[in-house]
């Protein structure tokens, strides 16, 4: 991290981009008003309503503007009972005070690794990839390094963090003014890890890596000779019908859709607008954008199974032990996804992401139940990413 009073690990596991934890909150904001909406999918006869007044799920939100000083929030829960309930508190934009917009866009992070694995799956399925096959195999001398070895690290320990591979994003952040619209190459991220001692022997241990995923999205690309965000764009985005997802074309450094704006706190307190950026620093670990509802409509199809076949989702959903994914210490991930328990009993699959100004937290159980919350700030303290993922609890566990 590039702050010696950095909040958790999660706050550089989950991170797609990149993660300056900066000691600075704002206060004084208030949730804004709720109001009972109705939404109407035109595909479909779920109803869409907004919570009423005293929703728990709705407090837990108004707590992380108020008390955690986050500009905004907003969130989505699928319920068993077929209902989609959004939520918004605090303001979208602090200059002018206008409101979070319901299912806003906001940069999803490290979320999209989610999606490259999905791809990656997909082509195991259609033969054209081996999970246990070196990635020397598809991307010869692409990994080289000390003690790195693209002739002793497979694909399956690409996808799981058990390659060896150290993270990017210390060097990435530590400069983030200078690099905030800068453009990367897939390569020159890939590079900075290489430059690395590789952090243990491929197998042999656990650690969240950025790079990892770069060379996943190489990999999609060397297989099927396409763009990574081509692909996931016609092997999900399109195939699963999520309306407000998509990769970010070259270049594209705005938000399309409406989204509340996204703040990162500087060392004098003040609260910059970070909404623009070249998300390329993330790449196929990090570059999408969606919406809470587009997260659970993502997450619910895959765990039934409409994305990939029943050997692949088995693979996928095969785990091991990550101590340090989340503040609870119970989490384990397998494929791209992880699992961690619910405080109200039983588990929920998830992944989460941190990018300058949008940190979001999602999962969804076997039962059918979905949630996604996202607050427009950084995670600058413990207490801070532990009031995130209650609300993410709240909103999983109060379902009808």
């Amino acid at each position: 991290m590039s702050n010696s009073q950095s909040g958790p690990r999660r706050l550089k596991r989950r991170t797609a981009t990149l993660s300056l934890c900066i000691p600075v909150l704002i206060a004084g904001l208030t949730a804004c008003d709720d109001e009972d909406f109705l939404f109407e999918d035109k595909d479909s006869s779920v109803e869409r309503t907004a919570p009423h007044r005293f929703d728990t799920v709705q407090a837990s939100l108004d707590s992380l503007v108020r008390d955690d000083g986050f500009p905004g929030a907003l969130a989505a829960v699928h319920g068993r009972d077929g209902q989609v309930r959004e939520y918004i508190a605090g303001v979208s934009d602090v200059a002018t005070g206008q409101e979070v917009p319901v299912n806003g866009q906001v940069r999803i992070a490290s979320n999209t690794k989610m999606f490259v694995a999905t791809v990656v799956l997909q082509l195991v399925g259609e033969g054209k990839i081996e999970l246990d096959a070196p990635v020397e195999t598809y991307l010869p001398n692409l990994l080289r390094g000390d003690g790195i070895d693209g002739r002793k690290i497979t694909v399956r320990q690409i996808l799981q963090h058990t390659s060896g591979l150290d993270d990017n994003d210390v060097e990435l952040a530590s400069n983030y003014a200078d690099v905030q619209h800068t453009y990367f190459e897939p390569r020159q991220l890939l590079d900075i890890a290489l430059a690395k001692k590789a952090l243990f022997a491929p197998g042999t241990g656990w650690s969240y890596s950025n790079p990892n995923y770069v060379v996943a999205g190489l990999l999609i690309q060397k297989v099927t000779g396409r763009p990574v965000g081509e692909e996931i764009t016609k092997r999900i985005i399109d195939r699963i019908d999520l309306r407000d997802t998509y990769w970010p074309a070259t270049g594209e450094q705005t938000i399309r859709g409406n989204h509340p704006h996204g703040y990162f706190p500087d060392t004098n307190g003040s609260q910059l607008d970070v909404t623009e950026m070249d998300p390329s620093m993330g790449w196929a670990a990090g570059q999408l954008v969606g919406t809470p509802r587009d997260l659970n409509r993502f997450l619910t199809a895959l765990l039934n199974g409409e994305l990939l076949k029943p050997e692949q989702l088995e693979q996928m959903r095969t785990t091991v032990d990550t101590p340090d994914f989340d503040t609870t210490g119970n989490a384990r991930y397998g494929l791209g996804i992880a699992t961690f328990e619910l405080s109200c009993g039983g588990a929920a699959w998830t992944h989460g992401g941190d990018a300058p100004g949008y940190t979001s937290r999602n999962a969804a159980t076997e039962d059918g139940r979905a949630a996604t919350v996202v607050v427009t700030g950084a995670l600058t303290s413990l207490p801070a990413a532990q009031h995130v993922e209650q609300a993410l609890h709240t909103a999983l566990c109060a379902q009808p």
